[in-house]
């Protein structure tokens, strides 16, 4: 399995392949997984006192808040999250920390799609233009983008029957998607939506982190048959720990095993000729009562769902969170770059991926 690895606000590709590269050499050493690492094209400062967190520079973010109306201090950000009640399901707590912030942003209207709908398109282009991507990681801001990917290309299938590319996704703090619709962006939680991601998913988070409800709200959000967590007790991090790496290794060796035979059986059965009368006649019920339903589907496919979230501010909250997680998850911790070197790495972007040998 190829993975196209997405990095949080204020990261490059280049970095990430730092903070990614135990887990990376682990899984490739074990022969279960490849590797790509992409980055946001707008290149940002880090905020005032985490100049020195994210590591070397230049450093991107997917979307740009400030072209969207949606920038807001990351320490603004830190205090709504320290305010916010204990005890709440993770979907009421994201909209009570959107709802907190609604001030500070544009409503609905004005909102500006533009750049979340850009890197949504850049994402997807790249996932099409390499046949080998079958899989995505992302930390923080890029898991939200990685939720992003898969839930489009769920609802592409739904409603047009275009095949997934994505077979399985690895999101390391992540936030739950926006969905497409119309010229703009919804929210679509569990609590009122149900699933909006049907692959494999595999949610990485960390007990100790101020946002974890919100990784908590994009497991919720996955398929509940497809769809694990695991714990590594830290904070807003991506693990690189010896233990951590090799139970991650463990569990998703037979994750990633089983989808593989999969995908090998669906090839198989594709490829092998029907050898009995019987084997066409269900050939041709089944390719009449794909006709039925692709008639049915035709029909009503005009009709959509009503939703009650205000997709412009949990948007912005979304994109808010994910990038104060990534400065400020922790106030105390230190950067998970401080003590390592991205020096001896080099990251030549082509055609949005950038070439990385990871040591």
């Amino acid at each position: 399995m190829r993975f196209l690895c997405l990095p949080g606000a204020y990261g490059s590709a280049k970095n990430f392949g730092v903070q990614l590269g135990p887990f990376a050499k682990h899984m490739e050493d074990r022969g279960l997984a490849t590797f790509a690492f992409t980055q946001g094209e707008h290149e940002v400062d880090p905020p005032a006192g985490w100049e020195n967190y994210f590591g070397s520079r230049p450093l991107y973010r997917f979307i740009n808040a400030a072209e969207g109306g949606g920038e807001e201090d990351a320490f603004e950000v830190v205090r709504r999250v320290r305010h916010i009640p204990r005890g709440l399901s993770p979907e009421a707590t994201l909209r009570l920390f959107s709802k907190a912030g609604q001030r500070r942003r544009p409503a609905a209207d004005d909102y500006d799609w533009a750049p979340l709908r850009g890197a949504l398109d850049r994402l997807l282009r790249i996932v099409e233009e390499d046949p080998e991507i079958d899989g995505l990681i992302g930390y923080s801001e890029g898991a939200m983008m990685a939720a992003c990917v898969c839930a489009e290309e769920n609802k592409r299938w739904e409603e047009e029957g275009i095949p997934r590319r994505i077979k399985f996704a690895i999101f390391f703090a992540g936030t739950p998607p926006l969905v497409r619709e119309g010229d703009g962006f919804e929210a679509k939680l569990a609590d009122e939506h149900g699933t909006v991601i049907g692959i494999p998913t595999f949610h990485v988070f960390g007990s100790n982190d101020p946002l974890v409800y919100s990784s908590v709200a994009l497991y919720n959000c996955c398929d509940p048959d497809a769809a694990q967590l695991y714990d590594h007790g830290l904070g807003h991090l991506v693990p690189r720990d010896a233990d951590n790496v090799e139970q991650l290794g463990d569990t998703l060796s037979d994750v990633i095993t089983r989808i593989n035979n999969e995908a090998e059986s669906d090839v198989s059965v594709k490829s092998s000729p029907s050898s009995s009368k019987e084997d066409e006649n269900d050939d041709a019920n089944a390719s009449a009562a794909a006709a039925a339903a692709a008639e049915v589907y035709n029909t009503s496919s005009s009709s959509s769902a009503e939703s009650s979230t205000a997709a412009s501010t949990t948007a912005s909250g979304s994109s808010a969170v994910s990038s104060a997680a990534s400065s400020a998850g922790s106030a105390t911790a230190e950067s998970d770059l401080d003590s390592r070197s991205s020096h001896g790495l080099e990251a030549e972007v082509v055609d949005g991926i950038a070439k990385i040998h990871l040591k």
